[in-house]
Order: C-alpha cells, then sequence, then structure tokens
C-alpha cells in the first residue's frame, strides 16, 4: 500500500531533505575540529557505508595507499544527504552524495567542501527509470499526477527526475503535480509492478535483475541527460580540512588511486578483492550484490571533479528559485588540490602506483 512509503511533494522534499537551520552554521563553526589520532600516530576518519558494498576509501586502505590516516567505520547508510549532514554535523570527518544535495547542503549554510569524486554513470554502470511495459507512459507531460519511486528525497534521483522533466517542457507547476515516493531500494521493483508507483528509479543490481525478469522498459536514464558524467563527491568540513590537511590529502590521494586500480583492473579481480574485504570485514553481509558490480561509474581517471558536474546544479537550484542568483559558485564548492590526477603527480594513463597503461 501507498501509506507504507513517504510522500512529498518535489519542491517541499528538497527542503525537508537538507534543512539545516542557523544552529548547523554554529556546529560547523566552532568546537576542536583537530580528528584523533590512532595508537601508531595516523588520523582517525570516522565514516558511513553501505551494507554489501566496497566504497573506493575501503578499497584504497585495503591496497595499502593510505600512509598518514585511518578508518573507523560508525554505521551503513543508503541516504547521500544523510550522509553529507552527518559529516557537516561532526558525527563523521567526511560524507558523500549527489553533487546537488552538497550544493543544498552549502546553500543552507554548512562549511563543506567537495575533495574527489565517488559516483557517476559511464557505458556500463547508470541508473534507469522504468515503468510497466503496459503503462501507456511514454513522454514527461504523461506524468503529471503520477508516482516516480525514489531511494531518498533531495539527492540524484529526484533531482534528475525533476530535470528531465524540465527538459520534457513541464512548466514548474506541472512538475510539482508529479509525486516523489520514498522507497527503499529492495521494495523499488515490486511497488512498480504492483503499481503502487508508476516510474522506479533503478540501479546496479536492482535495475540488472527487474530487466532480467521482463515486463518493464526504461522512460530514461541518467545517462540521457548529461551523458557519462560523475554525479556525486566526497566532502570535508572546511574547518577540518584547514587543521588537518595532512590527513585529506593522504585520504584523497589513496581513494584516487583506488578509483583508478578499479578503472584499470580485471573486472574479476575487482569483484574478488571486493569480497576479501567484505569477508575481513565480518558483518554477515551478502557478496551476491558484487556479482552485479560492472565498473567504477567514474568517466574519469581518479575521480577529478569538473567544474561543470557542481555549476549544472547551482544553475538549476537558480532557476527554480530554491537558490539566489549568485550566493554560490562551483569554485567555492570543490578543490581538486589533492587529486593526484589532477595535479600532475600521475598523468590521466597512469596506474594506481604510477605506471603508464592504456586509458579504458
Amino acid at each position: 500500500m501507498l501509506s507504507a512509503f513517504r510522500r512529498r511533494r518535489p519542491l517541499r522534499a528538497l527542503a525537508a531533505a537538507l534543512v539545516l537551520p542557523a544552529a548547523l552554521a554554529a556546529v560547523t563553526a566552532c568546537g576542536n575540529s583537530s580528528a584523533p589520532t590512532s595508537a601508531d600516530g595516523k588520523t582517525v576518519l570516522r565514516y558511513q557505508g553501505t551494507t554489501g558494498q566496497v566504497q573506493f576509501w575501503e578499497l584504497a586502505d585495503e591496497l595499502g595507499y593510505f600512509s598518514k590516516v585511518k578508518l573507523q567505520w560508525e554505521s551503513d547508510t543508503t541516504s547521500g544527504p544523510a550522509s553529507i549532514q552527518a559529516a557537516a554535523t561532526k558525527q563523521t570527518e567526511f560524507g558523500g552524495a549527489f553533487n546537488g544535495a552538497v550544493v543544498k547542503l552549502a546553500a543552507g549554510g554548512a562549511q563543506v567542501r567537495s575533495v574527489i569524486s565517488y559516483y557517476g554513470s559511464d557505458d556500463k554502470t547508470f541508473n534507469g527509470y522504468f515503468v510497466r511495459e503496459d503503462s501507456g507512459i511514454t513522454k514527461g507531460r504523461d506524468l503529471i499526477g503520477k508516482k516516480v519511486g525514489v531511494n531518498t528525497l533531495g539527492a540524484h534521483h529526484e533531482f534528475l527526475t525533476r530535470e528531465w522533466l524540465h527538459q520534457q517542457g513541464l512548466s514548474e507547476d506541472e512538475i510539482k503535480q508529479v509525486q516523489l515516493i520514498v522507497v527503499p531500494p529492495v521494495n523499488t521493483e515490486e511497488a512498480l509492478r504492483s503499481g503502487q508507483i508508476d516510474v522506479a528509479a533503478l540501479g546496479g543490481v536492482f535495475r540488472e535483475t527487474a530487466v532480467g525478469r521482463g515486463g518493464i522498459r526504461p522512460l530514461f536514464t541518467d545517462r540521457d541527460i548529461f551523458g557519462q558524467a560523475s554525479y556525486g563527491s566526497l566532502l570535508f568540513r572546511t574547518d577540518f580540512i584547514e587543521r588537518n590537511g595532512d590527513a585529506v590529502k593522504d585520504f584523497v590521494q589513496g581513494t584516487a588511486r583506488a578509483i583508478r586500480w578499479t578503472q584499470i583492473t580485471p573486472r574479476d579481480e575487482v569483484v574478488a578483492k571486493y569480497a576479501q574485504i567484505i569477508g575481513k570485514r565480518g558483518r554477515n553481509e551478502n557478496t551476491k550484490l558484487l556479482d552485479y558490480w560492472r565498473s567504477s561509474g567514474i568517466p574519469v581517471a581518479g575521480g577529478v571533479i569538473a567544474d561543470k558536474e557542481v555549476q549544472v546544479w547551482i544553475d538549476w537550484l537558480e532557476r527554480n528559485g530554491e537558490l539566489p542568483k549568485g550566493k554560490l559558485k562551483a569554485a567555492d564548492l570543490y578543490t581538486n588540490e589533492y587529486n593526484p590526477y589532477a595535479n600532475g603527480t600521475y598523468p590521466p594513463t597512469a596506474g594506481p602506483t604510477g605506471e603508464v597503461v592504456a586509458a579504458k
């Protein structure tokens, strides 16, 4: 039943997902931002992970790419907005989310800065927005009064849905009539097939298994809108960066090298390494998700952030009247300073140990 899921109008959803009262600015602006250190003198970085998956920084740790930081897993999450709010409020040292959510967080007063891309779409990894084959929905206008199932509000699926509707020629008033329903990813396919929602946002294992069962078709994909691009980034608080610059630099270089490792290493080797990492951490996780790992999902070497990947969402929020024009600019919200694939330490065709390899 639809009552099992949360329903909100699109404009209210973004505000609700990333409400940042003035107190947040005070929280992030005061207090000691120097991180604790481990027994061997490394800076401890608390973070949130994802059940059954290996994040690039966890891979970097396993590959021995960090020399000055020690990771400390706090919990798991499937929500990017929740992850970056945890970082902004000092519950963790870093978090990751869709770049539109990062812009929204900064617009609300949080002093944060993105340092590396960590997810996106390429020729093998992407998100699709699916309808039932017999639905009759073929264009954006068909979604007026309909329901779209997304994994969380104020993040990738919501922004991309609204951007597609805009490109389809819908007015803002018409876009408001498209209902966004929060559905856990594991339940999204069933919600679509049973008619509880009209469109399902599906990615990774959920997309592949749903397509394999038949009876659904893609209405659009994120690649249809922006092509191959990085969509989300990892961020730290700016005061943390100022006080712990060496730790942030070590974290970024190691994570960038881990991203590149997945970009140039045969898939079977990557999956085997991920299975090994999941087994070692002993959290009783299902490794079957790894069967559906296809690629890094990041189309550039080492997760270097492109200015347009941030600016497009600033422009988007300004266009929709949700951000005062000129309040933010992309250059203030991210830096590639610490990324070895941006600063010349490794050329784009270099592997994670500096060797030159063929670009993939």
